[in-house]
């Protein structure tokens, strides 16, 4: 580091330090929680899938202070909130990936015009963060081109036609043979994560593996391990 970006971390972190995603105490920057969150932290991951059968890792149930954590960060600007739950989502790809190797990391992009209302992509924070935790490149693959309801506003019913044919691969993207590890922040259902899964496919990956930080319906169809 050098010694300009040491004088403008030292900054940063006495005026801006970094705070607990579940309860907001002040932690330290290395850390994922405050002390008495790690502790009630599930010791397992959850593994789903996605929409088409890809294997998807997830670190947390949607519920209680990790909803609130979601929430915070995709709509209270909490974008420092995206290292500490990058760590979660890390912490289940080891997990559940162990020793997999991964070529490059990459995001569910939104749409531009969402983008510009909210200002960042939260996926995309995640996954930059996941990349750099995990010593990964990250790549945008993909672009959502068309506009479609947000997916928590369509029945379950609906959600798969809601996301079809919404995005595609950026430019001449070529994936041949590499493996992708493909992050978003919630997995309800698993049609866009399997949407976006199926369009990189296009792109002659070898493998796609998804991960995220919570899932949700965690009675209904997950198991832990």
């Amino acid at each position: 580091m050098t010694s300009l970006k040491k004088f403008l971390h030292f900054w940063a972190v006495a005026f801006f330090p970094s705070r607990c995603p579940y309860c907001n105490k002040v932690i330290d920057d290395s850390e994922c929680a405050c002390k008495r969150c790690r502790k009630q932290i599930p010791e397992y991951c959850w593994k789903t899938y996605a929409a088409g059968g890809y294997i998807c890792a997830a670190a947390l149930p949607y519920k209680d202070a990790y909803s609130k954590a979601i929430h915070k960060l995709k709509f209270k600007n909490r974008t420092d909130l995206a290292k500490p739950l990058a760590m979660q989502i890390v912490r289940a790809v080891k997990e559940l990936y162990g020793d997999l190797h991964f070529d490059l990391v990459t995001c569910v992009p939104m749409h531009k015009i969402n983008r510009k209302l909210r200002g960042y992509n939260q996926a995309e924070l995640l996954a930059r963060e996941c990349a750099e935790l995990l010593e990964l490149p990250y790549l945008g693959t993909l672009e959502k081109f068309k506009q479609n309801q947000p997916q928590h506003e369509t029945s379950k019913d609906e959600r798969e036609k809601n996301v079809r044919g919404v995005y595609r691969l950026l430019g001449n993207t070529d994936l041949s043979g590499k493996r992708v590890l493909l992050i978003d922040d919630v997995i309800t259902t698993g049609h866009t994560l399997g949407e976006c899964s199926r369009i990189l496919m296009k792109g002659k990956c070898a493998e796609i593996c998804c991960a995220v930080v919570c899932v949700a319906s965690v009675n209904k169809f997950i198991a832990p391990g």
